[in-house]
């Protein structure tokens, strides 16, 4: 509503705004702050929370020593078997001949006309794979041969024969396959009870029968150094040389060469992995206590006890010795992981090549050791990052803060929408007095002029 003195407007909407933020200002800067310094607190731990995390995926890939003697395990011919081992591995190379692949036995029963629907006969088979038996019972309800392949495919207790139906030229026949390899596991069928139309089915390996076996139950055989037999009822080898496992993929006529090797190579990647995710860790750190002497910027956590805490035990655990150890390799420094003038961790590749090739037990000790540095690591970075733990704790603090700036917020909006009512009514009543005023001036002037002689000059 606005009015009128002497032809101007008077602005009550704007005169109202003016007030109520003028005086809304003092209030709210506070809160603004608050708020400003929360925020920016908890983007801080948020920051530093992701960066010990980053840290601690390479601290844990480092905890067991056995990744400190690491072996390069090759086959001279992967067509004939790849090869893979443990740490356990003793380093060595090996002729190996693949004379015979493992194989699961597969057995087929004679010729049946009229398909899966032919009906065959009734009673009980009892079939038998390595050391496991189930028994199968065909009634006239199922007693075609799609619904006893059916039958021995869903009986209790088979978990590892499949039995197909194959049509040929001459006939059906029902197929049984072993699920395992190995001459351990032949498949045997014993037919009882019925119609006597199941006995085409049994087989025993011995007696005669009407079943022919497709593919024997074969264990793989292996050669070394053209001297010695090893034999597996799978093609996964796992007991010829320790903690060394073969894959066999076909046999050969020729040795095909297995070796072990220590793999120094990866084992360096990992440890140079642990220092640069170490110095990227320490950025995080540098920028969140950062100060700039010529600008005065300061970084969101400088002079934070969290952080300092949290730096200060990261430091010790990289730099304290490990227990338990004895000689020259206690500390990473002795292997070469030296800390810089500026913080970071450098990598002298020639010493931790020396540590290693002197006493590589003791290294994998200094990392990997139940007290070693990567284990002292993983228990601290677990205590912090954990739930209710002191970042958690923080963080919950921070948002509480926010919450309470929220309120805070909320209870000035409602206390200025007050404020603004009550000028309003104010203003609003000036407006319609002046108005009154302005309207008694006009009045009063328009009366005085309609007086005699009030157009006349004075005499």
């Amino acid at each position: 509503m606005a009015g009128s003195v002497g032809g101007t407007a008077l602005d009550v909407g704007s005169l109202v705004q003016q007030l109520v933020s003028s005086e809304r200002a003092q209030y709210q800067a506070p809160i603004t702050s608050r708020e400003t310094k929360a925020t920016v607190q908890l983007s801080a731990v948020s920051t530093l929370k992701g960066a010990l995390g980053s840290f601690q995926t390479a601290v844990d890939g480092l905890k067991s020593a056995s990744i400190f003697t690491p072996r390069m395990t090759s086959s001279s011919d992967e067509d004939v078997f790849t090869a893979t081992s443990t740490g356990d591995a003793a380093t060595g190379s090996y002729d190996i001949k693949v004379l015979a692949l493992a194989k699961a036995q597969q057995l087929a029963s004679g010729p049946i006309a009229g398909g899966s629907s032919a009906v065959v006969g009734t009673g009980t088979l009892t079939i038998t794979y390595g050391d496991k038996t189930f028994d199968v019972t065909i009634d006239s309800t199922n007693n075609t041969l799609g619904n006893i392949r059916d039958a021995i495919n869903k009986a209790t207790g088979n978990t590892g024969v499949q039995a197909t139906v194959l049509n040929d030229s001459s006939g059906s026949r029902l197929v049984l396959t072993s699920a395992q390899t190995g001459a351990a596991n032949k498949i045997t069928v014993a037919v009882a009870g019925g119609d006597g139309g199941l006995a085409q089915f049994a087989y025993d390996g011995v007696s005669a029968s009407t079943v022919t076996e497709l593919q024997p139950a074969q264990d793989a055989h292996i050669k070394i150094a053209d001297q010695f037999d090893h034999y597996s009822a799978s093609n996964v080898v796992t007991g010829l040389v320790d903690n060394v496992t073969l894959t066999l993929k076909s046999t050969s006529d020729d040795a095909v060469t297995l070796t072990v090797a220590e793999d120094t190579a990866s084992l360096k990647q990992k440890v140079t992995q642990f220092v640069n995710a170490y110095n990227a860790l320490y950025s995080s750190f540098s920028k969140l206590r950062s100060f700039d002497a010529t600008t005065k910027a300061a970084g969101p956590m400088l002079g934070d006890a969290l952080l300092r805490g949290i730096e200060s035990q990261i430091s010790l655990d990289l730099s304290n010795p490990v227990a338990g150890i004895t000689g020259d390799f206690k500390t990473l420094a002795s292997l070469g992981i030296a800390r810089q003038t500026d913080g970071t961790l450098k990598l002298d590749s020639a010493k931790l090549d020396k540590a290693l090739n002197t006493d590589r037990t003791s290294v994998a000790k200094v990392f990997g050791g139940d007290n070693g540095v990567a284990a002292r690591l993983s228990n601290d970075l677990t205590s912090m990052l954990k739930d209710g733990g002191a970042i958690d704790a923080r963080t919950d603090s921070l948002n509480a803060t926010l919450k309470k700036v929220r309120d805070d917020n909320d209870a000035l909006d409602a206390r200025m929408q007050v404020i603004q009512t009550r000028y309003t009514k104010q203003f609003t009543a000036l407006d319609a007095l002046l108005q009154q005023l302005q309207n008694t001036s006009n009045y009063l002037t328009s009366q005085l002029a309609s007086l005699p002689g009030a157009n006349n000059g004075s005499k």
